[in-house]
């Protein structure tokens, strides 16, 4: 956004986890338009598709727990889609924040405890850098 702001003529290409459209990055994706031009992810689109393959792989779940990283724009994204999905699907969805190892600790600690039939992780890299 602040590259955006500065200049119109440098050609910029950038990496984000949103829809680039939404962000007001670009016109559209077929056609970016301006200076810039990317790739995206979207994370909080695929957030429900995870949940429907987790479905499928489980297909008898229905308490999920949900590990998202509060510090992040994607955790409101993310549990935006999440959210719904699981109730459609017949699932209760129960979320844990988590945005430091301390707290991925204490998070786990809660799984343990709670027994849920499955854990989903949010797309995040604080879970990626800390997976093992």
């Amino acid at each position: 956004m602040a590259a955006k702001a500065v200049t119109t003529t440098i050609p910029i290409v950038f990496n984000v986890a949103e829809d680039p459209v939404k962000l007001g990055l670009v016109a559209s994706l077929a056609r970016p338009g301006g200076n810039l031009t990317g790739a995206n992810s979207f994370i909080g689109e695929l957030a429900a598709k995870r949940l429907e393959f987790l479905r499928e792989l489980l297909p008898g779940v229905t308490r999920v727990t949900a590990l998202v990283n509060p510090t992040t724009p994607l955790a409101e994204s993310a549990l935006k889609d999440i959210e719904p999905a699981a109730r459609a699907m017949g699932m209760q969805i129960k979320v844990l924040n988590a945005s430091s190892s301390g707290e991925i600790n204490a998070a786990f600690a809660t799984f343990v405890h709670e027994r849920p039939d499955a854990l989903f992780v949010s797309a995040d890299s604080l879970f990626t850098t800390r997976r093992v």
